[in-house]
């Protein structure tokens, strides 16, 4: 891989600290290695139907099965629901479900009941002689006609749709549904201090803060009586960043037993009631005039959230609608955004969470305009991009973009790729009877907004503690927050420890989503850290410490270009990605090793969606995809090879926080799949204006280039 840099890239933070080489080196301890004396263990009775009443559960077999503590149904937990969706948005108490159910079953693997035993086996044993008698009921499949809206956004501003346009092309996208694949699956280990009348909760979690106080709410327990810990995170990608039902009932189910309760789920679980990520509807129309000017965009966006709604469910509607139409001007807007219930697993935030969904769409009518005019996709796209002279801008959604140079992102990616001489090649290439196509796609990324927190503790001995309430989940926080420190104190990294992820020793924080960890919770480390500097250059005491809450005074926006050659099998469709650039802006960068890894972490997460992934039910709600025998997880030898892929570093800092920092962790989902898209479009052009959803497999591609799936007429 080329790394490229413009300008000059910053100091290099460390590689990586000891805590990071430790989980490298197998020493990683995750929740499901939590053991405590006397542990409990948990196992969960499942709905077999998509929606049905439930009209009894015989729960005797269980309890009397060896080894078994205690079975419980959703009577024993009456009362208990789910904690409320994000505040952004308002939402009725009506789509807070219950923690188990009582009278209806609402999706395929929904917990019915919940065993305990004394091993793992004996409470998975006892759990399947659990008999459940009730009545299939119609199922809701995702973004039907009976669904309901649980959230509708609406904006129509600037001016109106331009019946005069010369050109109006439209996009139709359906995105698949897929599973945030984490190394760990959901685990939780829920501990209860009868003496202290406290409770200690071991959960893989992004959002430590916000679980103390859902679990604490959910069994009306003041926080101060709950502590969490999020051990080592083995991925999260979104999925944990909001509590799950199974979750809150081992925690209940530690108080009632007054006992330590462990439950880890199969993967087979986390396919059918972990949560689930994407699954949008896109449908869009741009106007342009013959000069190739954006006159109008209409967008309309149907976001499913399945079955019950997790704290972020409805911030993909609202990025995707809030993002459009990009680093683009365009004259006016109508868009509507609007989340969907449905008889299926939960759909939350996934790396990118309405990003991707937005530059898809954008830059699919992009590349289509482009063909209708007969003018080259990258001159259209710099006819029609916002300029750095016009920042700070203010979007037609009542976004404020805060910085940017979008036509050097769009000219530096051009200029690594060799644009012209690629075209040239493509058309020999054609010549010869290949199908092979260029790709290219601009994005923007709104990058956190809000506070974090961090304690910055100076010992008489010299070395330094560092405790954030932005926790990590494989980022690398350990290295580049002792870098921040480091740099501002004036010591060696070596010296300073990190800690996160503990709400009892470590300062209450959001967490680590929304690409907000640096840009927030690094700015927050940097001013702990300088003012711990200045106490310590007046002469204070040692040991000292500086404490800051840090709320950024706007929101910073990332942005970048991808492009992408794909060549398809003109035998078999087979996709092969043959070359990607791409440059991307992250704002002041603290460890270039660290913010490549997140970007080639991104990309290879982005071509799994692209190319391989996708969760299927069936019009009765069964899901057919529910193991890895069924679903394409995107494998090593699956990903371009390294010396393909170029990356330009734009590190333009931005004013909107006190480090400069952008978000980089979820670029990869945002422009590499959208990218992609248009290379394999371009691909099929000789053939017509061809519909493709993802994932982009042989099967698909190859019956494209036999006979279009649909003609669009420009």
């Amino acid at each position: 891989m080329n790394a490229l840099s413009h300008p000059a890239t910053p100091p290099s933070a460390p590689l990586a600290r000891v805590e990071d080489r430790r989980l490298l080196t197998g020493q990683g301890r995750y929740v499901h290695d939590v053991v405590r004396p006397g542990m409990l263990f948990a196992a969960f009775v499942r709905s077999m139907h998509a929606h049905a009443s439930i009209q009894a559960l015989d729960l005797e077999a269980a309890r009397a099965s060896e080894g078994v503590v205690a079975v419980f149904d959703g009577a024993a937990l009456a009362g208990l629901r789910l904690p409320g969706a994000n505040p952004l948005w308002p939402v009725s108490d009506g789509h807070r479900a219950s923690l188990l159910p009582t009278d209806t079953a609402t999706s395929v693997g929904q917990p019915l009941a919940v065993v305990v035993a004394r091993s793992a086996r004996a409470a998975a044993l006892a759990a399947e002689v659990v008999w459940a008698d009730g009545e299939a009921l119609p199922a809701q499949t995702d973004l039907g006609a009976q669904g309901s809206v649980v959230s509708e956004l609406v904006c129509r501003a600037g001016a109106p749709s331009a019946d005069i346009a010369a050109v109006c092309v439209t996009v139709a996208h359906t995105q698949p549904r897929v599973l945030a694949f984490a190394m760990e699956p959901r685990a939780v280990v829920a501990e209860w201090d009868e003496a202290a009348q406290s409770l200690c909760v071991w959960l893989g979690t992004q959002t430590p803060s916000r679980a103390r106080g859902d679990i604490a709410s959910v069994l009306n327990l003041p926080v101060a009586q709950v502590r969490v810990i999020a051990p080592d995170v083995g991925g999260a990608f979104g999925a944990k960043s909001s509590l799950t039902p199974e979750e809150l009932v081992v925690a209940w189910l530690a108080r009632e037993l007054k006992a330590c309760v462990k439950w880890t789920a199969s993967r087979s679980e986390e396919f059918t009631s972990g949560v689930h990520g994407r699954g949008a509807q896109l449908q869009g129309s741009l106007a342009l005039g013959a000069d190739g000017r954006f006159e109008h965009l209409q967008a309309a966006l149907r976001f499913p959230v399945g079955a019950w709604l997790p704290f972020s469910a409805l911030v993909p509607s609202r990025n995707a609608a809030r993002i459009l139409p990009g680093p683009y001007r365009v004259a006016g807007v109508d868009i509507t955004s609007s989340a969907e219930t449905s008889n299926a697993a939960a759909v939350n935030i996934y790396r990118g969470a309405g990003r991707p969904e937005a530059a898809l769409l954008m830059e699919r009518l992009v590349e289509r305009a482009a063909r209708a005019l007969r003018m080259d996709p990258i001159e259209l796209r710099r006819r029609n991009l916002i300029t750095a002279k016009d920042m700070p801008f203010a979007t037609l959604t009542g976004e404020t973009l805060d910085a940017g140079d979008y036509r050097a992102a769009l000219d530096h990616a051009c200029e690594a790729f060799g644009y012209a001489a690629e075209r040239a090649r493509q058309a020999e290439r054609r010549a010869a009877g290949e199908w092979v196509g260029i790709g290219a796609a601009l994005y923007i990324e709104p990058c956190g907004q809000g506070w974090e927190s961090a304690r910055v503790t100076l010992r008489a001995d010299g070395s330094v503690r560092v405790a954030s309430g932005s926790s990590a989940q494989g980022q690398g926080h350990e290295t580049s927050y002792a870098a921040i420190a480091a740099q501002a104190l004036g010591v060696a990294p070596e010296r300073i420890e990190v800690a996160h992820g503990d709400t009892a020793t470590c300062p209450e924080g959001i967490g680590a989503l929304a690409s907000r960890s640096m840009a927030i919770g690094g700015s927050a480390v940097l001013l702990a850290a300088q003012d711990a500097a200045r106490r310590r250059d007046a002469g204070e005491a040692l040991p000292l410490t500086a404490e800051h809450i840090y709320t950024a005074p706007a929101e910073a926006w990332s942005y970048g270009c991808v492009i992408a050659r794909l060549h398809i099998d003109r035998d078999t469709g087979k996709p092969t990605i043959e070359r990607i650039v791409w440059a991307d802006d992250a704002g002041h960068i603290v460890s270039p090793q660290l913010a490549q890894g997140q970007l080639l972490g991104g990309m290879a997460q982005g071509i799994g969606q692209a190319l391989f992934e996708r969760l299927v039910y069936d019009a009765e709600g069964q899901l057919v995809t529910g193991s890895l025998m069924d679903y394409a997880v995107p494998r090593a030898d699956d990903m371009p090879p390294l010396d393909a892929v170029d990356l330009v570093g734009l590190h333009q800092p931005t004013q909107a926080n006190a480090l400069g920092a952008k978000g980089v962790g979820e670029a990869g989902c945002i422009g590499v799949p959208a990218a992609l898209l248009n290379a394999a479009a371009d691909a099929l052009s000789p053939v017509g204006e061809v519909d493709l959803d993802f994932p982009l497999t042989a099967e698909r591609l190859w019956r494209a280039t036999q006979s279009p799936f649909s003609k669009v007429a420009p």
